[in-house]
Order: C-alpha cells, then sequence, then structure tokens
C-alpha cells in the first residue's frame, strides 16, 4: 500500500484542527510562573508559562491585553485562561491567552501593589509634599456623585458644624470605566479657575471593583498636581485606596471628611466665649489697677497741696545747693593747698635756686649745658648764666683734669 505524502503546512493545519474539536484544549486554565515577558509595539504580548516539570508559550492579543488590570512581570505566578492550539507557521503549539489573574489573591489586588510602588517610588506619597489644610475654608469643593448619599451626609455636616463656609459640588461618576477621567477633570477643573480653598474628593463604600477609580493613576496625579489641598474620603475605614495616599490628609468615611474639613461651632463659640471671659476679667483687672494708682496720685502731695509740695522741693533744693556749694569750696581748698606744697617742691628743686648760693651754669651757643671740657673748643662763644643774668663769653683755653 502506498503511503500518503503530506506537506508540512497540512501535517501542522491537521493537529490544529485535532486540537481545536478537542473541548478540554479549547478552554483551560494553566497555572505557572511568567518567564521571558515581552510586549510588543503590536501591542500583543507574549511569555512563557512553566513549573517545576515543564514549559508552555503563550500569546495573548492587543484585545485581551488591554482589559487586564495589572501588568504582567517575570516570576509573577498566575492563573492564564484560554486555548491550546498550533501557530501553522512554527509547527509549535502554544497558549492563546484570553484572560488572566494572580495566583494566590486578586488581578485588582495586584494591580493595587504595583501602582501604589511605582508612585510611591516617584515620591507622590512624600509627606513633604502634603499641604496643610485652612484653618477656616471660606468654599468648600466636593468632588462625587451628586446622587449618592455620601453627598447628603457631608451636606448635612457641613451646614452644621460650620454654616460661614460655602459649598461647590462637582458632580461625577464615582465608578465605571469613565468615572476616573471625570473625577481627575473635576480636580483640575477646580484648581485651573480657583473654585475652592480645600476640596473633598471620595464617595460611599462599596468593593473594590466599585471603588476602583480612586485606584487610578490619572486621579492619583490630578490629586498630587492640585494646588488647592485635598481630602481623600473613600468608602469605610478599612477600605484604602492610592487616593488615600497621594492625598494630604485622608478620611476614614465621607461624613469623617466634613468634620475634618471645618472647626466644630460649638466648639468655636465656647472658645470665643472663654476668650471674651478672659478679656473681661483682664479688663476689670486693668480698671481696678488704674484705680488704686489714681488714689495713690490723688493722696500725694503734689496734688493735695501744691504750694506746699513746691515749698518743700525748694527747700530741698537750698539744702543740696549748700552741700554741693560746701563741697566744692572744702575741695578747693585741698586743691590750693596741694598747689603750694607742690610749688615749694619745685622751686627747692629749681636750678635757678642753686644759682643764688653762687654757681653758674655753662651753655653751649645752642643753649646746651656745658657738662664736659670736650663739649667746646677754644675760641667757642660761650654763655653763662648765673642768678641776676647772663654772662657771653669765649673759650680762650681748655684745662682738662688728669685722673
Amino acid at each position: 500500500m502506498e503511503q500518503k505524502v503530506l506537506s508540512i503546512t497540512q501535517i501542522n493545519e491537521y493537529i490544529r484542527s485535532r486540537m481545536d474539536a478537542d473541548p478540554m484544549l479549547g478552554s483551560v486554565a494553566v497555572r505557572g510562573e511568567i518567564s521571558n515577558y515581552k510586549m510588543y509595539p503590536s501591542g500583543h504580548h507574549y511569555f512563557t508559562l512553566k513549573d517545576e516539570g515543564g514549559a508552555l508559550k503563550c500569546v495573548m492579543f492587543k484585545g485581551n491585553a488591554m482589559r487586564l488590570r495589572f501588568r504582567p512581570e517575570n516570576g509573577m505566578k498566575v492563573i492564564a485562561m484560554g486555548k491550546i492550539s498550533v501557530y501553522p507557521r512554527d509547527g509549535a503549539y502554544q497558549l492563546y491567552c484570553a484572560g488572566m489573574t494572580v495566583d494566590g489573591v486578586g488581578d485588582l489586588y495586584a494591580a493595587f501593589e504595583q501602582l501604589k510602588a511605582r508612585l510611591s517610588q516617584q515620591g507622590l506619597f512624600d509627606p513633604a509634599h502634603k499641604k496643610p489644610l485652612p484653618k477656616y475654608p471660606g468654599v468648600i469643593g466636593i468632588v462625587t456623585s451628586s446622587a449618592g448619599a455620601a453627598v447628603h451626609d457631608m451636606l448635612r455636616i457641613l451646614r452644621k458644624r460650620y454654616p460661614l463656609t460655602q459649598v461647590r459640588l462637582f458632580p461625577v461618576r464615582v465608578q465605571g470605566a469613565e468615572a476616573p477621567a471625570e473625577i481627575a477633570g473635576a480636580i483640575r477643573y477646580a484648581n485651573r479657575y480657583r473654585l475652592a480653598e480645600l476640596l473633598i474628593v471620595g464617595r460611599g463604600g462599596g468593593s473594590i471593583e466599585d471603588l476602583w477609580a480612586f485606584n487610578d493613576e490619572r486621579v492619583a496625579q490630578a490629586i498630587y498636581q492640585s494646588e488647592i489641598p485635598v481630602i481623600s474620603a473613600v468608602g469605610h475605614e478599612p477600605d484604602v485606596t492610592i487616593s488615600d495616599y497621594v492625598a494630604d490628609l485622608r478620611a476614614a468615611t465621607p461624613s469623617n471628611a466634613a468634620e475634618l474639613a471645618v472647626p466644630d461651632q460649638q466648639a468655636l463659640r465656647q472658645t470665643l466665649d472663654s476668650m471674651s471671659g478672659a478679656m473681661a476679667t483682664a479688663l476689670s483687672r486693668q480698671v481696678h489697677s488704674g484705680r488704686r494708682q489714681l488714689k495713690i496720685l490723688a493722696a500725694s502731695p503734689a496734688l493735695s497741696s501744691p504750694t506746699g509740695y513746691l515749698e518743700q522741693k525748694r527747700k530741698s533744693l537750698e539744702l543740696s545747693h549748700s552741700r554741693l556749694l560746701s563741697g566744692y569750696t572744702r575741695g578747693v581748698e585741698q586743691k590750693k593747698r596741694r598747689y603750694v606744697a607742690l610749688t615749694a617742691k619745685l622751686d627747692a628743686m629749681s636750678p635757678l635756686k642753686v644759682l643764688t648760693r653762687g654757681y653758674a651754669m655753662a651753655q653751649s651757643e645752642q643753649g646746651q649745658v656745658i657738662r664736659s671740657v670736650k663739649q667746646v673748643s677754644p675760641g667757642d662763644p660761650i654763655g653763662i648764666q648765673v642768678s641776676d643774668g647772663r654772662i657771653l663769653a669765649q673759650v680762650s683755653g681748655i684745662e682738662e683734669e688728669k685722673a
């Protein structure tokens, strides 16, 4: 019997048809670890799933990949759903992946952790970027759904706690595919036209899918870039979203956000009453002190008897003048006596006093005292100072004493 000869294409097509007809291979869920993950410009994703005993090539086309809520990474353990078939050109079978979840946790949780790590690395959660809230906001903007119960709770609390503030509602969808763009747009709109001094961004409670709009990077970036301080108020207290990390303040619930946004008017009234009482007490003490001072001044001699007071001061001045004059006189007399004594000492030490006793003082023509014969020569003019005048003479000769 002659054997039938088939082409490679025929063999591959045959195998593909048999595999496509197998109901088990037509819808499978495969658990494994991602490796060699690549995303091409076309939008298609190619990777390999492996476990301890083998490996399986996989492809996820652009349409399915766009529906992923997380970004697959090498080393991530996943469960991939799809069908197994043959790619005729290569003759290799592979998993055509239609969906994927993270093994052990939901894909939403994985996406949340991935975005949280990336934004934290970019510095969006840095406390240094947190802006202080205004203490007494004049205008508060609320970015939330106008149909939800959360907005009514916030309005009720704001009116009760601080009726002086004005509230502006920026109605947006808070769940669904369009919600992130609307929330981010409302935050930017309020900033562009400075429509509020404080923004509350949030919604009431729900499942993780319901709150997912507040885990969107577009909303996170809008909150981070907001020049107006933002309070994040998403869900109930256990619920934590990316918006909570980025916002300037996280509130446990929308109602809590309203409480954090404004002061309590009752507490303010009590504070004002306390301050008013303290001011009245201080003013009363000041008045009493002034009155005591006035009584003291009224009883003083200067006011009770001005002439007597002036006479007393005049006598005191005369006494001071007398003491000053007496002290001055004594000081002058002491100085005079000291002057006479010093003059007598100076006179006794004066060289002129010696001349009166018969001594004379020889001086050169320049007025220098001649103490040695070596200072003059024969023929030099000299002056001889005596007690009653000066004798002009000329050196006729020098006789030097021998030792």
